[in-house]
């Protein structure tokens, strides 16, 4: 089955040097220029991984991204910028995407990203016939690794794979305080940096996914200091 992977940039040219190293690695490739094309891109074709420019004729690439979750699209999303200030960053992870490129960024940076994306979107959407059925259940939080399907008081959560595994991760480490560095680490599986923020904003978007009150949440505690915890 072939990988389809949307690329979602006003400038061609940049577009096209994508396409070129995409399609070497066996990739199809479906270009958009606007918003407009994109959404209708995601109706017609089976999209399995999506990067985003943040500047488009009709939009931004935040807004788009936005709408690909709210639609229920759970693949992964790269965000593509010429800004490097960290509040954009934590704004397109808290609105739903799974990783961030400034440009100019080498292609094969890129590529290697993709690669990683889809690894863990394979790995957290396949079933394994294997192995045994994986579920947690919290004071009305149901999550199964198995289906990788998340329910909350009987109301399915659309969770992106890393916001699903970031939760699956402090619920079977329910009771402990998960550090940022030991979270980031287990779900990246990279090495933490001091000023990444990529935790906090994906905990932001797990907590309003969950309905959590931002003072008083049921689920996801900060320990400040320290890290997370789910009690």
């Amino acid at each position: 089955m072939s990988v389809e992977i949307m690329i979602v940039d006003d400038e061609g040219a940049i577009a096209e040097l994508v396409e070129v190293y995409l399609k070497s690695e066996g990739y199809r490739v479906h270009k958009c220029f606007t918003v407009a094309q994109a959404l209708a891109c995601v109706q017609a074709h089976p999209v399995n991984l999506a990067i985003l420019d943040v500047m488009l004729p009709d939009g931004d690439g935040f807004t788009l991204c936005q709408k690909l979750r709210e639609s229920g699209h759970l693949f992964p999303i790269l965000m593509l910028t010429a800004k490097v200030e960290d509040m954009d960053k934590i704004t397109g992870l808290t609105l739903g995407a799974d990783d961030y490129i400034t440009k100019p960024f080498n292609p094969l940076e890129l590529t290697a990203r993709v690669k990683t994306q889809l690894r863990r979107y394979t790995r957290y959407n396949s079933a394994g016939g294997a192995e045994p059925v994986q579920e947690l259940d919290i004071r009305g939080l149901q999550i199964s690794r198995a289906t990788h399907k998340c329910v909350l008081f009987g109301q399915e959560v659309a969770l992106t794979p890393l916001e699903f595994n970031i939760l699956w991760y402090l619920c079977a480490h329910q009771g402990q305080v998960v550090s940022s560095e030991e979270l980031f680490e287990a779900v990246w599986g990279e090495k933490f940096m001091d000023s990444n923020n990529t935790v906090m904003s994906h905990i932001a978007r797990l907590r309003e996914k969950l309905h959590e009150n931002s003072k008083k949440p049921k689920f996801i505690k900060t320990v400040w200091g320290v890290g997370y915890t789910v009690v």
